[in-house]
């Protein structure tokens, strides 16, 4: 299987890296040709403003919202929460999303840089207990639509409640990056997704 990581912007090295312990073969993808060579994608975090521009600029922006409507299988973190939302609660107005997850996001909700944090937040349909979430400039979601699986909420502090991962069929998004804390946990059930899918297609 080969999942590519979309490197317009952002962590994308950490979640090649990531991808490439979970035994499937991690590549790049900043052009459509590239886009059209992997069977599932990551979108990482970093700033979602500038990574939809680049997208636009790369012009992989329309032929990625294909893929996702015909069923590719995508993981968004951070920012990718924010690109797969269909709509962005504080983003700017000529700011695109792909519209996959039928959810609003508000962006940059836990603050500035500054205010970046990490805590513990449980994940349904991941064992090993709860996740130890790096949020930075996090986006968290203000509400999902009724077939919108809610997986994980803050469970401490003035953000307590607030969701932070959800998935949507071959959708998965994390408000944290899983990337930077060395837990493959996340990644490895976006690979059991990305697979269980390649085996509905066949």
């Amino acid at each position: 299987m080969i999942i590519g990581v979309l490197a317009l912007q952002g962590d994308v090295r950490e979640h090649l890296n990531a991808l490439a312990e979970c035994d499937v073969v991690a590549r790049p993808v900043r052009r459509p040709e590239e886009l059209d060579s992997v069977d599932a994608l990551v979108i990482p975090g970093g700033e979602s403003t500038t990574m939809s521009k680049l997208a636009i600029e790369f012009g992989v922006l329309e032929p990625l919202r294909k893929r996702v409507a015909g069923g590719m299988p995508v993981y968004g973190s951070c920012a990718g929460m924010i690109m797969l939302a269909t709509d962005v609660v504080d983003g700017r107005p000529d700011q695109q999303t792909l519209a996959g997850i039928d959810m609003v996001v508000r962006r940059n909700a836990f603050g500035r840089q500054v205010d970046s944090f990490e805590g513990p937040v449980e994940i349904a349909g991941i064992d090993g207990g709860p996740f130890h979430a790096v949020f930075i400039r996090a986006p968290w979601v203000e509400s999902v639509a009724a077939d919108v699986e809610v997986l994980g909420r803050v469970t401490e502090g003035p953000a307590a409640g607030r969701i932070v991962a959800v998935r949507q069929r071959n959708l998965l998004a994390t408000a944290f990056h899983p990337e930077l804390t060395g837990d493959l946990r996340v990644h490895r059930f976006f690979v059991e997704m990305a697979r269980a899918a390649e085996t509905t297609e066949g």
